[in-house]
């Protein structure tokens, strides 16, 4: 990669506050780069492996790869080693500052620039509201809402200055549509998208996409990771509700949805050309009505918008739709990450 460096008038102008070069004016590459949050397993590793055989330049970033995740990591390197690709293994926390400024200071280290940033980090909470603890919806959120504002604003400086980028944030059907015994969730995922919306408007002047994944059922590894409330006598006089959150979480285990369907949604995202992306992609089974929220919902924004006179202002084309949907292969995964 080649890179030219404008003159600086102080050591502070040459990096962000995430220590992000934010002076570098870069020559065209032949690789994107597109860094993962959550690329352990499930959709993350899909996506990850999928795009480096691509031919990008992917960066799997996940917690604990001393720990845990340190498996993982190994495999990721092998496969990168033993198929020549252009993916390596970064530590981030999506929940701690220090760690989100650390790996995206080291992306651009190692690789210059950020194409691509793919919000898949996610953390699940099955129970009824009533029993799930203040600290623990606390930590719903830290994942699925803060922590995807702070990696995105991590990566703005940079692709602001670069005019481009992408902003992928994978969501779910539960992210348009409630789902007894998943109330938090649920929760975090409509604030996650309507943060994304949000991008969406108002990064479109900067040549920047912000785009919004929504899977339905698929039998992915968080389904095993599940937490459960943590306050079990609130469910006290629920009767048959309170069965209602194993019921919901035996039926998206038994899906037969292909995960890898979603490692080709993105691939096909982002080889879309900027400001021809739709806003949202929903995909899978499990999540009847979606598309036709999404397509509503779409048409009243842009009468809102219209009337404050912010669709001229913002210079982004309002679709009528704002939604693809994407069929779903029935079949048996082919992996249990």
């Amino acid at each position: 990669m080649f890179f030219l460096i404008a003159p600086a008038r102080n050591e502070s102008d040459l990096f962000t506050s995430a220590g992000f070069p934010s002076i570098l004016l870069f020559m065209p590459t032949r690789q994107q780069v597109v860094l993962i949050t959550g690329a352990s397993s499930g959709f993350g590793r899909l996506i990850a492996e999928t795009l480096a055989r691509k031919n990008y330049q992917v960066l799997a970033t996940m917690r604990n790869l001393n720990g845990r995740n340190a498996a993982a990591a190994r495999e990721i390197r092998e496969l990168a080693k033993h198929e020549s690709l252009s993916l390596e293994v970064l530590e981030l926390d999506v929940t701690d500052d220090f760690s989100v400024d650390r790996a995206v200071g080291e992306a651009a280290a190692k690789c210059g620039r950020i194409d691509v940033l793919v919000n898949n980090a996610g953390h699940g909470i099955m129970d009824l509201a009533e029993s799930v603890t203040l600290a623990q919806a606390q930590r719903q959120f830290d994942t699925n809402f803060f922590g995807v504002l702070r990696m995105n604003r991590a990566v703005l400086p940079a692709m602001k200055h670069q005019g481009s980028g992408l902003l992928l944030h994978v969501s779910s059907g539960a992210g348009r549509l409630v789902i007894p015994g998943m109330g938090l969730y649920c929760a975090s995922k409509f604030a996650m998208e309507a943060l994304a919306e949000a991008y969406r408007y108002e990064l479109a002047s900067q040549g920047i996409d912000s785009v919004v994944i929504e899977p339905g059922a698929y039998a992915t590894p968080i389904m095993e990771k599940l937490e459960r409330g943590e306050d079990p006598g609130r469910k006290t006089g629920y009767g048959d509700m309170a069965r209602v959150p194993e019921i919901v979480q035996a039926r998206i285990g038994s899906s037969r949805a292909n995960p890898q369907e979603i490692a080709d949604v993105v691939l096909q995202i982002i080889e879309t050309p900027a400001g021809q992306r739709s806003i949202r992609y929903r995909l899978g089974p499990g999540g009847p009505g979606v598309e036709r929220i999404n397509a509503l919902t779409a048409e009243i924004q842009g009468q809102m918008l219209a009337a404050f006179g912010i669709t001229a202002l913002a210079k982004f084309k309002t679709p009528t739709s704002g939604v693809d949907e994407i069929p779903c292969r029935q079949s048996e995964p082919t992996s249990n990450r």
